[in-house]
């Protein structure tokens, strides 16, 4: 836990819930892929924040680019609508206000209301009106050779690069036998690399790059707030559409209409920034499927592995129903001639479980 991003919770009786000296009550921990999060009520007052927690126990598959989320926060004040807010108890300590209310996630609809449409096209607009040159919030280090602001081409080759480097080819060791029973290999990332370089340029904006149901929340007055910022970047801004139509899972139809929707909320800010978007937003989410691929791979033969989880007769398919479906998703960008079949799944995972494995554990980045 940072001091920038949290409260120091050494004071909370071994980090879990329960009371602490003051009779403020702590929630959690809410688990998330990177974090466990906790939330408490500030003493004398009806504001209750949240602070996180790293769960070092995973592996990370997603570059960051920001030191510290609430710092972004409090960058965007004003200028990005229905955000949680951060209170500043000094220089250092930062507290993230917890947003009361219910996750998309939660619902059952696979369609938005007109209401939370329209303040997604919102959200939308704000992001890029946002540009490389706005936002003052501390940077982790670049890579030697950043993208041009613009250079969409090679905005998508740096996320290439960093899943076929920091997810693939690093636990090439340990999971490298059950890619190949699954037909997955690098070369598709290759593949997609050069499709990138005939991307049409659009100016860099503020992206989220997390905009999924569990990052929505609806609050008691039915309005539509974004939580979660820790993986925005500064980038290309029609990833952020490809990252919500294939986390969303919508159907066809609602699809269309929600990348009509972003189309019509960038053209009205910066029309610059909406330049091509049909002809490269395939290519995008056949990234984020290819992507998904090497992560819920890996993610599944860690669940299978964790004691106290049940037989692992019964989470066996469980595991491998969820896989198969990321790789029917992405068979075409993965030049899969055929779905491996659900047995083959099952057999590939039990196979690499009776296995020798090794003992890596924490994050890839």
């Amino acid at each position: 836990m940072t001091v920038a991003t949290t409260v120091d919770m050494r004071g909370y009786p071994r980090g879990r819930p329960g009371p602490v000296s003051d009779g403020t009550a702590i929630e959690g921990p809410y688990r998330g892929h990177y974090r466990e999060t906790y939330v408490f009520a500030l003493p004398g007052g009806p504001l209750r924040c949240k602070v996180h927690e790293p769960r070092s126990e995973l592996f990370r598959f997603d570059r960051t680019s920001f030191v510290s989320e609430d710092r972004l926060l409090l960058d965007l004040r004003g200028r990005v609508s229905r955000i949680p807010e951060i209170t500043v108890l000094d220089e250092h300590v930062l507290l993230q206000g917890f947003i009361e209310g219910r996750t998309l996630g939660r619902s059952l609809a696979g369609t938005l209301s007109a209401r939370h449409a329209g303040q997604l096209g919102q959200l939308f607009g704000e992001l890029v009106a946002l540009d490389a040159g706005s936002i003052g919030a501390r940077r982790l280090h670049e890579p030697a050779d950043p993208p041009a602001d613009g250079d969409t081409g090679a905005f998508l080759g740096s996320l290439i690069t960093f899943t076929e480097q920091q997810v693939y080819r690093l636990h090439q060791d340990r999971f490298g036998s059950l890619f190949h029973e699954l037909g997955v290999r690098a070369e598709a990332l290759d593949a997609l690399r050069g499709r990138a370089r005939a991307f049409t340029g659009r100016l860099f904006t503020l992206v989220h790059g997390d905009l999924h149901r569990l990052n929505f929340v609806v609050d008691a007055a039915d309005d539509l707030w974004t939580i979660d910022w820790e993986l925005a970047v500064v980038g290309d801004p029609l990833y952020d559409l490809a990252t919500h139509l294939h986390l969303m899972r919508y159907s066809p139809q609602e699809a269309g209409r929600t990348a009509r929707l972003w189309a019509g909320a960038v053209e009205s800010v910066r029309p610059e920034c909406a330049r091509g978007w049909r002809e490269d937003l395939g290519t995008l989410l056949a990234y984020k499927r290819v992507q998904s691929v090497y992560t819920d791979v890996i993610r599944g033969a860690i669940a299978l592995e964790q004691p106290g989880a049940g037989p692992l007769l019964g989470r066996l398919p469980v595991t491998a129903h969820r896989v198969r479906e990321v790789l029917s998703r992405a068979r075409v960008p993965l030049g899969l001639d055929a779905v491996p079949s659900l047995r083959r799944v099952m057999g590939a995972y039990a196979r690499w479980i009776q296995g020798p494995a090794s003992g890596v554990s924490g994050s890839a980045s």
